[in-house]
């Protein structure tokens, strides 16, 4: 049987918030451990340039994560990645994660921040126009369709909010939405229905994307006649939903009704040491500065956690 090794903290999940956590903590002389499912840096090495960090006029999304890992490497953190959890305890006072490997880990103290992912539509031709012209953000990736044509896809708050921020940007805005009817607030439909650069497809959803090297066109579907429809587009900004990536934590911590994990404005869980940051929380922004933002605060109410249990034990 493999020997449990023994960390002051460990941080599962290695996007922003996973990896500013890692920072705080080894900084604090806190032996730290973060695991990572993937490749280091989340959803943000996806992101071709991110023009809206703090102090950094521009860079690319993986340099930003590197910067970061090395960072926390610099410090002291050790740093696992590409790996499988196969089990997590985080009930009782000391935590411990187990790899498929057998590799097991543990530690008082746990900040969790598995991240999430928007929801896709699923259809041909998403995949490989992501972040070529399909974007998940309009703050990230607004600014790229500047005097050009899109489509909003969606039917909601976020949906109708961001395609009233992108006519900053693009030309001209057409949403399009399965439904008749928007589930938005009031407010909201009336200023997307106000707005001169803004149009409306209904009862429709795309059901293809296609082009060379960029996206060039889509194929919109009446969801009433099943007539599908050729379309051209500069781009498509997709707003129906988001998922946290939380289906292994069902059961261990307090979810809300999406999914996302429930947390105090100390991001502490309701489970005692367990600790919560990034895009797998409950809460309304989502961006690489408020996820940075979040794993400061957790590292620094872990640091505290632990700081107390020491003189409690002492």
């Amino acid at each position: 049987m493999n020997e449990v090794q023994q960390y002051d903290a460990i941080v599962v999940g290695g996007g922003p918030a996973g990896l500013t956590a890692g920072i705080y903590l080894s900084r604090a002389r806190v032996k730290t451990l973060i695991l990572n499912e993937g490749t280091l840096g989340g959803q943000m090495i996806l992101t071709h340039e991110i023009a809206n960090y703090p102090g950094v006029e521009s860079i690319n999304g993986f340099q930003l994560a590197n910067i970061m890992k090395k960072q926390a490497k610099s410090f002291g953190c050790d740093l696992l990645a590409n790996i499988n959890i196969a089990s997590m305890s985080l009930g009782d006072d000391i935590k411990t994660i187990t790899l498929s490997d057998g590799k097991s880990f543990s530690a008082p103290a746990v900040i969790l921040s598995p991240g999430g992912r928007p929801r896709t539509l699923g259809v041909p031709g998403e995949g490989k126009f992501k972040g070529r012209g399909i974007s998940y953000c309009a703050t990230c990736d607004g600014d790229f369709f500047t005097d050009k044509e899109i489509v909003v896809v969606g039917g909601g708050n976020s949906a109708l909010e961001e395609a009233v921020s992108l006519t900053k940007y693009a030309s001209k805005v057409t949403i399009v939405h399965q439904f008749d009817h928007f589930q938005a607030f009031e407010h909201a439909i009336e200023e997307a229905k106000k707005h001169p650069k803004i149009s409306f497809i209904m009862e429709s959803t795309i059901s293809a994307f296609h082009g060379e090297n960029g996206l060039e066109s889509v194929d919109i579907l009446n969801l009433k006649t099943n007539a599908v429809t050729p379309f051209k587009t500069d781009g498509v900004f997709i707003f129906i939903g988001y998922v946290a990536n939380t289906e292994n934590l069902k059961g261990m911590v307090a979810l809300n009704d999406w999914g996302e994990i429930v947390v105090n404005s100390d991001l502490e869980t309701n489970l005692p040491g367990v600790f919560a940051a990034g895009d797998c929380i409950a809460k309304r922004y989502r961006q690489v500065t408020t996820a940075v933002g979040e794993g400061t605060v957790a590292a620094l109410a872990a640091s505290n956690y632990l700081h107390r249990r020491k003189q409690s034990h002492s």
